[in-house]
């Protein structure tokens, strides 16, 4: 029995060790416990941070080449911090999920940039929410939810005041991304469960880099022989794309899909608060009824989450 005490404090101890390593980080534990809103709204300024910087790259880099190279970015970015559950096996199952949300994803960014290219800006965010808002009328249940998808949904028109014009292309390549949004939302749920951190999201952009490449690549020639335009389109790729879609998987794992699509009306509101701060620009009493819709459509429903995983 004496002789098997150093076998079994040794054992301890690399246990102990186990536990200790296994440790979410600080960052891992603020992604698990802060509020789903908190986190919505970090998403959505990181989001139009990129966007921001995108929409300027258009005069000089073809859309579709922007959107191919911030898949590319964000992909390289997010395999790279996460290599270590990557080394964990991949079945095909998970990679299907992974290759599909990846693609519709990279689609999804695609369209969008078409679209915004002949488009206003608010008349294509407008129109492309009809792709959560399908899919959180389809997942609401009680009539409480359905009142604040209601509320969400008016708010989102009166902020991008939306009035379709004579631009059928714009409008195609707008509908496009909304069904690829939807197709976001949906499976980056599943993909999300997997508990394999934003490695499922960098795998499946690396898979989305690859399908729309014939898109992006064929104008792209000028970008590699400059290292300024690379730079600003991989930084797209890291702030839309790497750490936007990235604290939705975060998000996306602990509440419904519903909850989630109804989140999404924020993004107008962010947008307008980010034009009041960063770029001098007054809302409109519009915009202030507008942003008082959504919120109250984000206050009203139902806090309901999904069970707690490990992070």
């Amino acid at each position: 029995m004496a002789g098997d005490l150093p076998h079994r404090s040794r054992a301890v101890r690399l246990n102990q060790h186990d536990v200790s390593s296994s440790r979410p980080s600080p960052l891992g534990r603020f992604l698990a416990s802060a509020p789903p809103e908190a986190l919505f709204v970090l998403s959505a300024i990181a989001q139009y941070v990129g966007a921001t910087v995108a929409i300027d790259l258009f005069d000089e880099v073809h859309p579709a080449s922007v959107a191919w190279l911030r898949v590319i970015g964000a992909s390289v970015a997010l395999v790279v911090v996460s290599l270590p559950r990557l080394m964990r096996r991949i079945s095909r199952a998970e990679f299907v999920a992974m290759a599909l949300f990846g693609t519709s994803t990279a689609l999804m960014n695609t369209f969008f940039y078409l679209a915004v290219d002949r488009l206003p800006l608010g008349k294509g965010v407008t129109i492309e929410f009809i792709g959560p808002i399908i899919v959180a009328a389809l997942r609401t249940r009680s009539v409480r939810n359905a009142i604040a998808l209601g509320f969400a949904v008016v708010g989102v028109v009166v902020l991008s005041g939306v009035e379709l014009g004579g631009e059928p292309l714009g409008l195609l390549f707008i509908f496009l991304a909304s069904a690829m949004w939807a197709s976001y939302i949906v499976i980056g749920s599943k993909v999300a469960r997997l508990d394999r951190g934003v490695a499922g999201l960098g795998v499946g952009l690396a898979v989305g880099a690859l399908v729309i490449s014939p898109l992006g690549a064929p104008h792209s020639g000028e970008v590699w022989g400059s290292p300024r335009l690379l730079g600003l389109c991989l930084f797209v790729g890291v702030f839309s794309s790497a750490i936007g879609y990235g604290i939705d998987q975060y998000t996306l794992r602990r509440i419904p899909v519903r909850r989630f699509s109804v989140l999404l009306a924020l993004l107008p509101v962010v947008a307008v608060v980010t034009g009041f701060v960063a770029l001098d620009q007054q809302p409109t009493l519009i915009d202030l009824l507008g942003m008082a819709l959504v919120l109250t459509g984000v206050v009203v429903q139902e806090r309901d989450r999904l069970p707690t995983t490990d992070d």
